[in-house]
């Protein structure tokens, strides 16, 4: 009997059936003017976000589970991370001592046919899919829906995003560190690197500012908290590197930052994006000429966040004093207007971010 060497259609099908009432949503796939208008493309966000766990590792993880015998139930079973090997050699040391099964994130038939569960949704929820874009880490994700896909929609379009730091699949040998730690694998697995050769269009890449600004905009605009990996695939179709034409839908993987990480990313993507403008300046040492430059800002609409005047230790002339202002600003067309502005009426300009 031949061995088998792929997941196949049925696999994915039995997958649905036997994770079905098992904690495992169906998510809901959005349509996105917003995105639609910045890219000139019909795009769909395909919230796996909204799982229980966050995440979509959930649907491989049952799958999983649910296809173990009884002795190996008994047995227990232990995991790890995609992207953490002292994690993955723990987990292997562990096996070895307690005879547990390991299930490993996405080396691994049942994990992958799992996670084709959301291809079928897709096929249904939109049937003139044209492209699905797809974050990449060590493969389970991307192998699991373009197996699906490709038997029930074979002219689709599938392409996939690793982060520029670290993009095995792209080619990279640089593997560095990144906020879409979730995609952070250095070292894919056998299994999934083959499928996903005959699979997949191509791979792209983005980097970690264009994540962080997909991130900020998923937020503010479609109402989804998505972490780094998840964002990836919108940052991809902002960053013009999604070929093709039609209707196209992008995988948000997961919504599991962390909160101190989201805040950063939060004001480091306002910046990117001409939200904050922060300029230092000087003006003359005398009364009402910090309420002159005040006024100025108010007269470009601009909101100050805080302001420090400084008379001394700074390098300055005797008779002027410095000033740093913080604005809140609607873009950087309006950033633009306010140094503009500042140059006109006579004052010495620096930009600080």
């Amino acid at each position: 009997m031949a061995t088998k060497t792929a997941p196949t259609l049925a696999d994915v099908e039995a997958a649905r059936a036997r994770i079905a009432g098992k904690g495992v949503r169906m998510t809901p796939l959005y349509g996105s003017e917003t995105f639609g208008r910045m890219t000139g493309r019909e795009v769909h966000l395909k919230a796996e976000t909204l799982q229980r766990t966050g995440s979509f590792k959930i649907r491989g993880a049952t799958n999983k589970l649910e296809s173990l015998t009884d002795a190996e139930r008994k047995a227990g079973v232990v995991a790890a991370s995609a992207g953490n090997h002292g994690q993955l050699a723990a987990a292997q040391a562990s096996v070895e001592e307690t005879g547990a099964t390991f299930i490993h994130p996405f080396e691994d038939m049942d994990v992958i046919a799992g996670q084709g569960t959301i291809g079928l949704e897709l096929a249904e929820q939109l049937p003139e899919l044209g492209t699905v874009v797809i974050p990449i880490g060590g493969g389970g994700l991307s192998a699991g829906i373009a197996l699906a896909l490709r038997a029930v929609q074979p002219d689709v379009r599938i392409v996939g995003v690793q982060a520029a730091a670290c993009a095995p699949f792209a080619g990279s040998t640089e593997l560095g560190y990144t906020i879409a730690e979730g995609i952070a694998v250095k070292h894919p697995g056998e299994l999934t690197s083959r499928l996903l050769d005959d699979l997949l269009e191509t791979v792209v890449t983005v980097t970690d500012e264009e994540i962080s600004k997909a991130i900020v905009l998923l937020m503010e605009r479609a109402k989804l908290v998505v972490e780094g990996a998840g964002a990836a695939s919108i940052a991809a179709l902002l960053a013009g590197r999604v070929p093709g034409e039609g209707p196209v839908a992008a995988i948000l993987s997961g919504g599991n930052i962390d909160p101190t990480l989201l805040i950063q990313v939060m004001r480091h993507g306002l910046t990117l994006a001409g939200r904050y403008l922060v300029v230092r300046t000087r003006v003359p040492d005398r009364p009402g000429e910090l309420l002159k430059l005040l006024s100025l800002f108010a007269d470009e609409h601009a909101n100050v966040v805080s302001i420090e005047h400084h008379r001394e230790g700074m390098d300055t002339p005797v008779t002027a004093s410095e000033v740093e202002a913080t604005l809140l600003t609607r873009d950087q067309e309006h950033c633009a207007s306010i140094l503009d502005a500042m140059e006109r009426s006579g004052y010495p300009v620096d930009r600080l971010n």
